[in-house]
């Protein structure tokens, strides 16, 4: 045995992190038809991006929204507890009432937007009473987000979804 240091034996130093040539790396190994890891998960986010566009184009979407959330700045700025709302007559559980129903007003215009003008009409007429009844309605942010949403929602007008472009030429 010798004392001395083979360098011949050693591999050449190729100056990059890149394995060994005889050390196969993943990229050079097939795919499994052609599908990598991100494949699958794009793909359906994708399509979940197609169904979200139809759907918010054949829906009061923005209006439905707008309304959501100013029902639910109205209940957020209730300074009752619920138990006290429910057992303490109409001053107290005002808030409440109004707010859920311009949240579920809101929420009908999403689910069957044939019903769009009778929904839009009442979230804003409650929009209105919350302001009186109900904190300046939500220190008037409910009110003015319920009363946008409402007039969004009574104005829409249903769009047909848009074809994909692969189609036609």
């Amino acid at each position: 045995m010798s004392d001395k240091f083979d360098a011949s034996t050693l591999p050449e130093p190729t100056g990059s992190d890149e394995p060994a040539a005889s050390q196969p790396a993943e990229s050079d190994q097939p795919a499994v038809s052609g599908r990598t890891k991100w494949s699958v998960p794009l793909r359906w986010f994708g399509l979940a991006r197609i169904w979200f566009r139809a759907f918010r184009r054949t829906r009061p979407f923005w209006g439905g929204l707008w309304s959501i959330l100013g029902g639910l700045w109205v209940i957020r700025w209730m300074n009752t507890t619920f138990f006290l709302a429910v057992t303490g007559g109409w001053s107290y559980s005002a808030g409440y009432v109004l707010g859920g129903g311009m949240a579920l007003f809101g929420l009908l215009a999403w689910i069957r937007p044939d019903f769009r003008t009778i929904s839009g009409l009442i979230v804003v007429l409650l929009s209105l009473f919350a302001f009186i009844n109900a904190n300046l309605g939500g220190f008037l942010v409910g009110t003015v987000l319920g009363i946008i949403g409402g007039s969004m929602i009574w104005a829409w007008g249903e769009k047909s979804p848009r074809r994909s472009k692969r189609g036609t030429s």
